[in-house]
């Protein structure tokens, strides 16, 4: 079956079926209009497999994907079009030129948190620059992986753009290992990632890896404390913690940890009331596996807020942790949950260190007013991308690329990043008339030296 999957859609690109502008535009108009008809179907599955309130299954996986979608429709013809470059003067008359091309049969590898958008916006680049792909969801979202399904068979032929259901490490192993892929496309964990990166080393394919991270929230001694509290509170619990660019830890400047914390007490009781889990403002933790390891690593934690669970409907409240030693194990990975942990520093410098015990974070969030701090901060530590006096919204902003650097991922992608990602940029040099310059040619003398070094 998987060898059917691969060798069809490699002879269907390899036909040029995929490559007019018309295909492509016809491909994602289809694709748009096929996710409004399923967009009730699509907010149930997000409902089962998470607990997504419906605000939250809208914006973050339905609305985005549109966002992607009416981008790259409006401006795919743009970014089809060869660019001229500039052709040196001694290499003239000529002109230059870089032409997209599609890479041809792809691989996108979703995860669980956000099922649908983390699934189908790679999709989207892949599809306007011109490619086939299997799509391999997680099965960890099993309803969200069904209405993927449903939704791929009824926008494509199978020879063009398919899915792959079941446990991934029984498809994706075997498709890597057998098959060269143009490129392949993962988002998920670190660990998960070392070995996709390691599977794809035998036949050399290019690898883009969108991982995670402990992403620090920083709030400096002169920051707007209310504004940073809504924010933060909002941020960290989005999805009930499950978003790879959350807040994972909190550093603030000791001066202002008092009046931070009861801030965010007030904002989880105005967002998800007395009893968050009568909230339906608030998401589940996919499965009882992550749900332990989360409760785990609670143990020893001085709790400030929260702490209560349900193990019947996977839920956990809102969690502050106070006096946490940067050794402790809750600093040691990433959280993926709604635990906050709180560590404060005196001097900005103090911040540097603490951040680079947990290298290349995915995300980095600082609430400030002081420009100076702000420069010393993006300066010195290593990220993937941020915000200043705000949290997560860098990544809803088309324009941005988001990728990780070092542990947290490697390339780039939305909007027309992910156009690029699944593009070969192809060089033309293409040379005008019969004019010609000897200074290229031997046999060699000090004239052609001279002009050389003048030229070059």
């Amino acid at each position: 079956m998987l060898q059917n999957l691969y060798e069809s859609k490699r002879e269907y690109f390899d036909n040029g079926n995929t490559r007019s502008y018309k295909f492509r535009i016809t491909e994602l108009k289809k694709l748009r209009n096929i996710i409004e008809k399923n967009e009730e179907n699509i907010i149930n599955a997000l409902t089962l497999d998470l607990g997504k309130p419906i605000f939250e299954s809208y914006t973050a996986e339905i609305g985005v994907v549109y966002q992607e979608l009416d981008h790259a429709i409006k401006n795919l013809r743009y970014w089809m079009k060869p660019k001229k470059v500039p052709t040196p003067i001694y290499l003239q008359p000529a002109n230059s030129f870089i032409y997209p091309e599609p890479k041809g049969v792809v691989l996108i590898i979703s995860p669980w948190n956000y099922p649908f958008q983390l699934a189908i916006s790679p999709l989207i680049g892949a599809i306007a620059a011109g490619n086939c792909a299997i799509l391999k969801p997680s099965n960890q979202s099993k309803e969200t992986e069904k209405i993927i399904s449903k939704i791929i068979r009824e926008a494509f032929s199978d020879n063009y753009i398919s899915v792959v259901e079941g446990p991934g490490s029984e498809a994706v192993t075997p498709l890597i290992e057998n098959y060269r892929f143009d490129h392949i496309f993962f988002t998920g964990s670190v660990n998960v990632g070392k070995k996709i990166l390691e599977l794809s080393a035998k036949h050399l394919t290019p690898v883009t890896l969108e991982l995670g991270g402990k992403s620090p929230t920083i709030v400096y001694k002169d920051a707007d404390i209310d504004i940073a509290a809504k924010r933060i509170t909002w941020a960290k619990f989005y999805n009930a913690g499950q978003t790879c660019v959350a807040p994972d830890y909190l550093l603030v400047h000791e001066s202002k940890k008092e009046t931070l914390i009861n801030s965010i007490k007030l904002y989880i009781k105005n967002y998800y009331g007395d009893d968050a889990k009568e909230s339906e403002n608030l998401g589940r933790i996919i499965n009882e596996k992550r749900f332990h390891r989360l409760i785990s690593l609670l143990e020893g934690c001085n709790i400030l807020e929260g702490g209560v669970y349900n193990k019947e409907n996977r839920f956990i409240a809102p969690t502050l942790v106070n006096g946490i030693d940067i050794n402790h194990p809750i600093m040691q990975e990433e959280i993926f949950g709604p635990i906050l942990p709180i560590l404060t520093y005196n001097h900005i410098s103090e911040v540097v260190d603490m951040v680079r015990v947990n290298h290349h974070p995915l995300a980095l969030y600082l609430f400030t007013r002081d420009k100076s701090i702000e420069d010393y901060i993006i300066e010195n530590i290593q990220f993937g991308g941020g915000c200043i006096n705000h949290a997560i919204s860098h990544v809803a902003n088309s324009h941005l690329p988001f990728g990780g650097i070092g542990f947290s991922g490697m390339g780039r992608y939305h909007s027309k990043y992910t156009f690029d990602t699944f593009s070969h940029e192809k060089s033309i040099f293409k040379s005008n008339g019969r004019l010609d310059s000897n200074i290229l040619y031997p046999p060699y003398n000090e004239k052609n030296l001279r002009l050389a070094k003048k030229f070059l």
